[in-house]
This record gives structure tokens, C-alpha cells and sequence, in this order.
């Protein structure tokens, strides 16, 4: 009878080699990638290689467009199959300061490049996203953002510093104090993506926005779901007693424009009011039948 020696491997150790060997070949190809997108990142970067587009905001009652909000884009999809992974990684990378500040600078310019183009530029808002750790951020200087204002001829005013409900904040105290030296200074805030997280309403109490934005699950198809309408007329009162704006972004049926307007929504975003575009131009209310 055929003996195993112990110089042979079990068949467990072999099970255990095989999951080892195909770890590490998956850790080497997700490693190889994470290289692959940080190069493709700090050339983007060094080549001002991304798209920026304007979405309008509109005011829901008068119909006038009182801002836009600034979205950058990777020209490139060899590495990124689309933005939100292209975000994602900037988030777990060591660019995210270096990549904030040079997309804040790069849609500045931009906007008032093609703002010019326009006979009236106005006093139009500009909604500018920032991660909110990175005006936590030493090396961030708010007086670098109002010297290249300056520059531009943009009242400090009308930029709207815009901070995703997505990223928490911890030291509320702490960032209170930072966004009221940023406020003296004429900037205002905006917590955006209110209603998708899980600290919405703390956020609210402490950072005291100028601006709500309600993320666009609570807006699609919100004349038809009591618990979005229970969520949305919450922040709505809210707003109301701490003299802020609300924006509803995402609205893309005339359906839930007709709802949050009678709610008394203040401002909307969305393709049923204009698209994002590479030019600054201006939104339009449907007409409603």
C-alpha cells in the first residue's frame, strides 16, 4: 500500500498554498493598477487634463439662474471606466490636497473664461466642491483662493464653497471655527448630498450652511414616496428657522419640480432645467401643462 511521506505536501497544504498564490496575485494586479491610476492622476494634474462643465442652478419661482455649479471630468478612460471611480480614487490616494486645489483653481478660471463670452456676466454664484478635510488642511491658505479671485475680477461672494454630506466630519467645533474665518472673508457654504448619509442633520446644526443641497434620492420621484416627502418638509423646516437656502438637485420629471416648488423649495438643479455644459449657459424651467 502506497504510503504519503512526510516530504509531500497534504492536500490541505496545497488548498492553502493555492489561495495564498491567488492572493498574491490578486494584490500584485490591484497594486499594479493603484500605480497605473496614480500616474494617470499626476498627469491629468500636470497637464490640466479634465473637462469642465457648468450646471445651472435656477430660482424654482422667478425662473432666473442665480448660479452653476463647477464639475470636472477625466478626458481619459484608460485607467478610469467612469468618474465616480475616478473620485473615488483621488479620495484614497495621496493627491486629494494637490488634486482639490488645483480643480478649484482650474474651474475659477475657466468660469470666468467663459463667462466673458457673455454680454451680462452679472453677479452669478459659483458652486465650487471641496472635500471638506482639505480646508481642514494646514497648507491650504484661503488667501491664496482670494488673491487669484482678485485676479479674476470674482466677488469672494459669489463662490459657494460646496461640501459633500458624504465625507463625515468628526471635530465639529474645530470646522466651525475654520468656515466662520472662510465666511468674514465673503465665502459661503454649502453642504451638498444632504439626505444620503448618515449624519445629516448634525452637520446642518454645527456647519449652519448658507446652503442645503438635498441629494437626488430624496427628489427623484418624490411626489410619489411618503418617505421622501416626510424627509424633504423635515430639512424644509429647518431651513426655514435657520434662514437657509434649500437646493433640490436632481430633478429630471416635471413631476417632482411641481412638488418641491409647492413645498417652497427655493432653488433646483437638474436635466429638466438645464444640463451640464461646457459653456456657461443659462437654465430654463419647463413649462408646466
Amino acid at each position: 500500500m502506497y504510503t504519503q511521506t512526510s516530504s509531500e505536501p497534504s492536500l490541505a497544504e496545497e488548498t492553502h498554498l493555492s489561495l495564498y498564490l491567488r492572493y498574491l496575485l490578486k494584490r500584485g494586479k490591484e497594486e499594479i493598477l493603484f500605480y497605473k491610476r496614480l500616474k494617470e492622476l499626476q498627469k491629468i494634474i500636470k497637464n490640466q487634463d479634465l473637462s469642465t462643465y457648468f450646471q445651472p442652478v435656477l430660482d424654482l419661482k422667478s425662473g432666473e439662474t442665480i448660479g452653476y455649479e463647477a464639475l470636472n471630468r477625466p478626458t481619459s478612460k484608460k485607467v478610469f471606466t467612469n468618474t465616480e471611480e475616478f473620485y473615488e480614487f483621488v479620495g484614497r490616494s495621496n493627491q486629494v490636497f494637490l488634486f482639490e486645489c488645483f480643480c478649484r483653481n482650474l474651474s475659477l478660471k475657466r468660469f470666468i473664461e467663459r463667462l466673458q463670452k457673455k454680454a451680462d456676466r452679472g453677479d452669478s454664484l459659483i458652486f465650487i466642491n471641496i472635500h471638506p478635510n482639505v480646508l481642514l488642511d494646514s497648507n491650504y491658505h484661503s488667501g491664496e483662493t482670494l488673491q487669484l479671485l482678485s485676479g479674476l475680477g470674482i466677488d469672494p461672494h459669489q463662490v459657494v464653497f460646496e461640501l459633500t454630506e458624504k465625507s463625515a466630519v468628526t471635530d465639529f467645533a474645530l470646522f466651525e471655527k475654520i468656515l466662520s474665518n472662510y465666511r468674514s472673508q465673503g465665502f459661503r457654504i454649502a453642504v451638498d448630498d444632504v439626505g444620503s448619509g448618515y449624519n445629516s442633520l448634525k452637520t446642518l446644526i454645527y456647519l449652519k450652511p448658507e446652503f442645503i443641497k438635498l441629494d437626488k434620492s430624496l427628489i427623484q420621484h418624490v411626489d410619489t414616496n411618503m418617505e421622501q416627502q416626510q424627509l424633504v418638509k423635515l430639512i424644509i423646516d429647518y431651513a426655514k428657522q435657520s434662514s437657509t437656502k434649500i437646493i433640490a438637485e436632481g430633478i429630471e420629471r416635471v413631476e417632482d419640480l411641481v412638488y418641491v416648488r409647492e413645498l417652497g423649495v427655493h432653488f433646483g438643479q437638474g436635466y429638466a432645467l438645464g444640463k451640464p455644459e461646457e459653456d456657461v449657459s443659462e437654465g430654463k424651467i419647463p413649462e408646466i401643462t
